[in-house]
């Protein structure tokens, strides 16, 4: 393995120059650093990274466990959180925890072992308390990401959950729907409760009976789709509350024999990839999944600068797009 000496040496420069181009310590004039990026490269020096992170006190990575690499919103969020961090001049380390609590441990351990300068976290449904109780105690900063735990001393990002579902059953409420379906999944997620209470706001809202409405939750998967081929009376608007949710009730819809817009409107959190090319295609809310990761990166850099600053919790607004599943229904009357 060539060493920097011989870099040093083929560049006709001191060994502390070549550190400096290396490092980026100091400015170096760019003929001389062409001369020690050429040698650089004859020579097939690398740095040996453990040692500059020993001397820096810094390994120049942060670590991202999610819960779910493979759903879309948190696929964006991995990819925002990558492309602050290259900005940066930091690794990622990625790990999915794949909503298993075990896992979500040894990923955030094994990550913390590595000496990450930071991690960001996004929860696990069943996230083990006292995995949260510990993080407190640990000197790398840790920030949140997606799921926002009011109650936890940490920097975190999140979206506007609550205000995003009132809006969206708001505007279907205007358009005349009374009947819901809110397929809102397993609730002891943060996002998802969330949700479910901006839905509660806006029946109340309106006078009606939170009640009234059918609400579908738990994580018991057959039961929620025997509840919507089951569907009867007098529904006229379907609500998922996230992705693989939103892919569920479309699957039982359509085996039940419901057109969408036809016979009942839709609408979707979070949504798919190029919804414009679904027929009809679908009302989202949006998430700005991207900038949340971006978020995360700048609000751990942001922590490593003044690690006695207060935690801070950054909600980001999601959009609203209004599209054929819910703007092309018409009430029956409307219809006769």
């Amino acid at each position: 393995m060539a060493t920097m000496v011989e870099v040093a040496r083929l560049a006709q420069v001191s060994i502390s120059t070549v550190s400096h181009v290396l490092n980026g310590t100091r400015n170096v004039e760019p003929e001389t650093r062409s001369r020690v990026v050429d040698a650089i490269e004859k020579t097939g020096y690398r740095q040996d990274a453990l040692a500059r992170a020993m001397r820096r006190s810094r390994t120049e990575s942060i670590g991202l466990v999610v819960s779910d690499a493979g759903e879309p919103a948190f696929a964006d969020m991995v990819h925002g959180v990558e492309d602050a961090a290259v900005e940066r001049g930091l690794t990622l380390v990625l790990a999915n925890s794949a909503e298993n609590p075990d896992r979500e441990r040894r990923a955030v351990h094994t990550l913390l072992d590595r000496r990450v300068d930071g991690l960001i976290l996004a929860c696990a449904a069943e996230s083990d308390p006292a995995l949260m109780v510990s993080l407190r105690e640990e000197k790398t900063p840790i920030v949140l990401l997606d799921r926002v735990f009011s109650d936890l001393p940490f920097d975190q990002v999140g979206a506007d959950n609550r205000d995003s579902m009132r809006r969206l059953i708001s505007h279907l409420l205007a358009a005349g729907h009374r009947n819901f379906v809110l397929v809102a999944g397993d609730v002891r997620v943060p996002t998802l409760r969330e949700r479910l209470e901006g839905f509660t706001d806006a029946i109340a809202s309106a006078g009606l009976a939170p009640s009234d409405q059918l609400v579908l939750t738990g994580t018991d998967e057959s039961a929620i789709r025997a509840a919507l081929r089951g569907l009867r009376g007098s529904a006229t608007a379907v609500v998922a509350a996230s992705t693989p949710l939103a892919a569920l009730a479309l699957e039982e819809l359509r085996a039940s024999g419901r057109g969408i817009p036809a016979d009942i409107a839709f609408a979707t959190f979070d949504g798919f990839n190029h919804s414009d090319l679904f027929e009809p295609r679908l009302t989202t809310v949006r998430q700005p999944a991207f900038d949340m990761g971006v978020a995360a990166v700048r609000l751990l850099v942001e922590r490593l600068a003044s690690p006695d600053s207060r935690p801070r919790i950054v909600r980001l607004q999601q959009q609203l797009e209004l599209r054929d599943s819910t703007e092309g229904f018409r009430p029956r009357e409307a219809r006769e």
